[in-house]
């Protein structure tokens, strides 16, 4: 998600319309449900334990530290359980589950949440951290975390919290996916004043072992890129905030678009035994969820 948001949207982006139900790639979406009542909603996960889902609400500017953020907790169904689950935040962006803990990008901070008991224990700070973004968990619990400013993922491994990479090549990095031996990221695209680009972003993989940035495709420009999750073998889920889009990405890079909604479609996850993707729309304050047919 970009960090102006509502500030540099095109003429293009605010004219286009809202679809419930698209074909393409042999993917057909059709929409189950929306939830309003948000409040700028970013990012999304599904917890199968609990069989409940986990929404980010910034609750104000993406980048003010004004305790004003919190989590939400609704039913798969889309049913809100409990608005405010877990407070005390300031602007939540990226979720992740691992080991029992809900994980959250909030500003400058990752913040480590228990599920049981739905309480806050543990704030992880790397010192000049400035718009972590997205969250990835590894098989292994290693929790890896975008800096979407500063060209940085940042590493959460045996309780420290430090820079794992920094570089320009990471094309100001916002989704982040662990798949393998690889991080795949989202790239927003290099910004140029505030949060827009002249060039936007595309797909990227980096080795986990001697962290090599290599594109997915031809590296030509695909969208500003917000949430990436896998879809069976042959590709990606990918938004693009600006656009609005929920994109089909092969592991090729064939870019396909599969949903025209509005601007702010942000960090959505896909629910692979239900058939689901789940899209916060940040803008519109709300949850969108379709079920994939073939």
């Amino acid at each position: 998600m970009k960090n102006n948001y509502g500030v540099l949207l095109s003429s293009f982006a605010l004219g286009l319309l809202f679809q419930t139900c698209v074909y393409a790639q042999d993917i057909t979406l059709e929409q189950l449900w929306e939830t309003d009542g948000l409040s700028n909603p970013e990012s999304v996960v599904y917890d199968g334990k609990a069989n409940a889902i986990y929404i980010s609400n910034v609750n104000g500017g993406v980048s003010d530290k004004d305790g004003n953020g919190f989590i939400s907790r609704l039913s798969l169904e889309g049913k809100m359980l409990d608005k405010e689950w877990v407070k005390g935040l300031n602007g939540p962006k990226g979720l992740a589950l691992s080991g029992g803990k809900l994980y959250a990008a909030d500003i400058d901070t990752l913040v480590e949440i228990d599920i049981a008991t739905a309480t806050i224990t543990n704030r992880y700070q790397v010192a000049d951290a400035k718009f972590l973004n997205d969250v990835a968990a590894a098989p292994n619990g290693d929790i890896y975390v975008s800096d979407m400013s500063m060209n940085r993922i940042h590493l959460l491994h045996g309780g420290k919290f430090s820079i794992w990479l920094e570089s320009p090549g990471l094309l100001n990095p916002n989704g982040v996916l662990v798949q393998g031996k690889y991080l795949i990221v989202g790239a927003w695209g290099v910004m140029t004043d505030g949060s827009n680009t002249k060039i936007p972003g595309h797909l990227l993989k980096i080795s986990l072992r001697d962290k090599n940035i290599k594109n997915i495709g031809d590296g030509k420009p695909v969208g500003n890129l917000d949430g990436v999750e896998p879809y069976k073998d042959n590709g990606y889920l990918v938004t693009d905030w600006m656009a609005g889009k929920l994109l089909h990405i092969n592991k090729a890079g064939k870019t396909t678009v599969l949903l025209t909604l509005k601007p702010g479609s942000a960090d959505h996850t896909y629910v692979k035994n239900k058939n689901l993707v789940l899209i916060p729309m940040m803008q519109d304050n709300k949850l969108i969820a379709y079920k994939i047919k073939r």
